[in-house]
């Protein structure tokens, strides 16, 4: 009996993982698809530079971003602005 429950909830667990992989992939893909040019749905000022606040300076910034979600102050070395690339990708970059 105990083998047959256990086999159960690893099965439950690992379909609601699928599920949940499958839903963000859908989700992702829906953003994407309704985003703007540059792929990235972000504020801009009048000279098209998207507005983001910069989470290495914690500072208002307009920067032009490039197709990749990279920041023109993007520093490859510093968490920080890798974690703004994973935030402007995601879409869930704090903007102004």
């Amino acid at each position: 009996m105990e083998e047959r429950l256990e086999r159960f909830i690893r099965t439950t667990f690992r379909s609601a993982g699928r599920r949940y992989a499958e839903a963000r992939e859908a989700y992702r893909e829906g953003r994407t698809a309704t985003d703007g040019a540059d792929g990235f749905d972000l504020p801009r000022d009048g000279e098209g530079r998207a507005r983001i606040v910069c989470r290495r300076y914690a500072e208002k910034r307009a920067v032009e971003v490039d197709g990749e979600g990279r920041p023109s102050c993007f520093d490859p070395e510093h968490p920080d602005c890798r974690g703004c690339v994973e935030d402007v990708r995601d879409g869930v970059v704090e903007t102004w």
